[in-house]
């Protein structure tokens, strides 16, 4: 049948583009372990001419030590290869404390690491009257940490306190084991004790991607992530194309209630499929078809015409057909079929 034929897909992920920019946790790697086909693929990337850089939100290690954990699993990454949040923590701190300034680091090697490059003289305690307060995740944070950085910012910077800037505020970490809490947790908590909201310096805000896309000179860059609040959002605010890929956080059930400011351009199962044709999703009357796999909406309910013969091209249908209502997830009677999640995740 013509509908199912090779015309129903069109160019590759990788297709056209200079620059693959990566995330790390859920994306290339699950605690010290790969993610399956993400090394290899990676590779392949690299060896077809396109130039290979990493975003991450985890302030807790350097770009160094970064750099040298992606080249023992395979993929040969230098320093400069990675942005870390913590040096756009440091890029929106020089707009507002020059350097010289004693600042309160909560947090771990990654973020002292990035201060002290950047000038400043790094102190744990509140009591060393800090000019402003820096907070990113280590395992290693504790009560400790987060009482001295409410201690720093009890009074509100509209009324002369501190700045306080957050390296990120993801709320989980994908791990070996599972899903940990992150650093939005950490942020939260001292939130609650002072009643400020920190600035955030990484994803999803777009100076990150900025500064990558600068960095490596990109003409056309794509980036990957696992999350579409963070990775997926940021990436659309700074104009480019991104990849959600089903291995770290986010699920099929995310996917079908994404708001129109964090949906990937594509949705990858694994990172394989970066070279696979994509699918032209097509509008057949009142049915989204992906390759074989179809979904209609009629009125409230989201109904299966066809599951087809991939897992991943009925996320797709179904995804297209309910972003394409522009109406909420919430609003609708959603099969389990839609919701089941069959993918891989580390």
């Amino acid at each position: 049948m013509a509908l199912f034929s090779k015309k129903t897909d069109g160019p590759a992920p990788l297709e056209g583009v200079d620059v693959v920019l990566a995330d790390l946790d859920g994306v290339v790697y699950a605690g010290p372990g790969p993610i399956p086909h993400a090394v290899e693929s990676l590779n392949r990337a690299a060896s077809e001419g396109r130039r290979l850089g990493f975003i991450t939100n985890n302030a807790a290690r350097t770009d160094a030590s970064v750099a040298a954990h992606l080249s023992e699993l395979g993929i040969p990454t230098a320093a400069e290869d990675v942005v870390t949040s913590p040096q756009a923590a440091m890029r929106l701190l020089a707009e507002r404390v020059p350097a010289g300034s004693t600042i309160l680091v909560v947090g771990g090697e990654g973020l002292v690491v990035e201060a002290e490059k950047a000038g400043y003289v790094v102190t744990r305690s509140a009591e060393d009257a800090p000019a402003a307060v820096v907070q990113g995740f280590a395992p290693e944070v504790g009560w400790s940490q987060l009482a001295e950085a409410a201690f720093a910012l009890a009074v509100p910077e509209e009324e002369g306190g501190i700045p306080w800037i957050a390296t990120n505020t993801d709320w989980t970490i994908p791990q070996a084991r599972g899903i940990a809490p992150g650093n939005g947790t950490l942020v939260s908590a001292v939130h609650t004790a002072v009643g400020r909201l920190a600035t955030v310096a990484g994803k999803p805000e777009a100076p990150i991607f900025h500064a990558a896309t600068a960095r490596f000179e990109a003409q056309h860059p794509l980036f990957i992530g696992d999350r579409l609040d963070t990775d997926i959002m940021g990436a659309q605010a700074a104009g480019m194309d991104s990849v959600l890929v089903l291995t770290g956080i986010d699920r099929p059930k995310h996917v079908l209630a994404a708001p129109s400011h964090s949906r990937p351009t594509y949705i990858l199962s694994d990172l394989r499929e970066l070279f696979e044709p994509y699918p032209v999703a097509r509008v057949k009357g009142d049915t989204v078809w992906v390759r074989d796999a179809a979904v209609r909406i009629d009125g409230p309910d989201v109904q299966i015409v066809s599951e087809g013969s991939s897992d991943i091209d009925l996320v797709r249908a179904a995804a297209k057909a309910i972003w394409d209502t522009g109406r909420q997830i919430f609003g609708f009677r959603v099969p389990e079929r839609l919701y089941e999640d069959r993918f891989h995740r580390r």
